[in-house]
């Protein structure tokens, strides 16, 4: 009878900072090697950026398009 062995993978996360101009040499490097790179920063989306803007109080009421541009120009 043969005996299962059985391997445990470490995984570890590591921050690089590097020039943007050796990304895409990283990206293929990853790809090759079965790696993911998860990027640090995301982008937002519309939706939240404008949920922030109402959660800051960055929102502005008018009761029509007259108040609006009087509130606007002053």
């Amino acid at each position: 009878m043969q005996k299962i062995m059985k391997t445990e993978v470490v995984m570890n996360s590591v921050n690089i900072s590097l020039p943007k101009s050796d990304m895409t040499f990283l990206r293929k490097l990853a790809k090759n090697m079965g790696w993911e790179i998860v990027s640090a920063t995301k982008k937002k989306s519309g939706i939240e950026l404008g949920l922030e803007d109402i959660e800051e109080g960055r929102v502005y009421k008018a009761e029509n398009a007259e108040d609006l541009l009087k509130q606007i120009l002053g």
